[in-house]
């Protein structure tokens, strides 16, 4: 997915972080002035001279799963930094649903909420910055990022998701999260009963029929090209109702990300409510990949029942090694940091 100017002036812009005594007085000086929380704002500024480098624990991603990890370690008493470029995938859907006390909240909303509570925690610290690489030094690993910072830590967590590749198909990007979704769980009771389409083929359009065809009997797919279902497939879908286009999907008739329709290869409009796809994928963060950890044949991060990756002292949670949902994300993202704590402390207790 592209950046626009602003979010790559967001992302190289140095940032530095702060004490939390420091953060306290910033946010009150802040809040008449900012129209943004100013406790957000204000907690990446810091003295870089003066302030230790040193931690327990880097997790790489403060968005759901990195905040819930850093919950666990905090309330643990883990020395944790956690590094976030403040851009985080699900920037431009409206609402997050399936997640219970905070069903139809914004995401942005959510990830605010909880950065606070995290940051409550005195040994929890937040810098907003990319993470450029990784090496292992000894016992550690030394974290340098785009700002020219670098940080140590014994364990290191990715929560870093996952970055989508949109298909070529004109309107496609502005409709994604939006009204183009991913997930008839966190999605599609929203849109049930509408006029909906699958955009996909195979067994990866067939799977979403089966489960789409629940919330609405006006459902079409949209293969964008030669069928690939078996004989098999096609009869449960004739049964079902369900319409197989095969011409090819030129472009998405939308206003500001709500499509109305997909235009056609012969140029004729399908009327559409919604529509699901799943666009191909790769790990939005290169550097767990670059240090030779595992994938799946998915593309995920492989992990063992620590979170752990293939490499000793790297973990992983949330999207880019599990379901994606913002559930899931806290879920496996609480596991991690309770994972990571467990090794620190059998590993201090057997060096009393």
């Amino acid at each position: 997915m592209a950046y626009s100017e602003n979010e790559i002036q967001e992302i190289t812009t140095p940032t530095r972080l702060h004490t939390r005594r420091q953060f306290i007085i910033k946010s009150s000086v802040l809040s008449g002035t900012l129209a943004i929380p100013a406790t957000l704002m204000s907690f990446v500024e810091f003295d870089e001279k003066n302030t230790d480098r040193m931690f327990d624990v880097i997790i790489v991603g403060g968005s759901y799963a990195g905040l819930s990890a850093a919950m666990a370690l905090g309330r643990s008493l883990r020395k944790v930094l956690i590094i976030d470029s403040g851009l985080p995938c699900n920037r431009q859907t409206p609402y997050s649903h399936n997640f219970v006390t905070q069903d139809g909240e914004k995401p942005k909303d959510i990830a605010d909420k909880a950065k606070q509570q995290v940051l409550n925690y005195n040994s929890v610290s937040f810098h907003e910055d990319v993470a450029l690489k990784l090496r292992p030094t000894g016992s550690l690993f030394e974290l340098s990022t785009q700002s020219r910072a670098v940080f140590s830590a014994g364990k290191v967590l990715f929560a870093t998701g996952l970055k989508d590749i949109m298909p070529a198909i004109s309107g496609f990007s502005n409709c994604w999260g939006i009204s183009i979704l991913h997930c008839p769980y966190c999605h599609g009771y929203e849109v049930k009963g509408q006029k909906t389409g699958i955009l996909g083929n195979g067994n990866v359009a067939f799977h979403y029929a089966q489960l789409v065809s629940n919330l609405t009997d006006k459902l079409s797919i949209f293969t964008d090209g030669k069928a690939q279902f078996t004989a098999d497939q096609y009869q449960l879908m004739r049964k079902n109702n369900i319409q197989v286009v095969e011409q090819s999907v030129q472009s998405i008739v939308h206003d500001k990300g709500k499509l109305s329709g997909l235009v056609l290869q012969d140029g004729a409009v399908h009327p559409l409510g919604a529509l699901y796809a799943r666009p191909a994928f790769e790990q939005h963060c290169k550097i767990p990949v670059e240090l030779g950890c595992e994938l799946t044949e998915q593309g995920l991060l492989k992990l063992n029942t620590a979170q752990q990756t293939s490499i000793p002292g790297i973990y992983a949670c949330g999207d880019n090694s599990a379901f994606r949902s913002v559930a899931t994300a806290v879920s496996t993202g609480s596991h991690a940091g309770a994972a990571i704590n467990m090794a620190l402390s059998t590993e201090n207790f057997n060096l009393k």
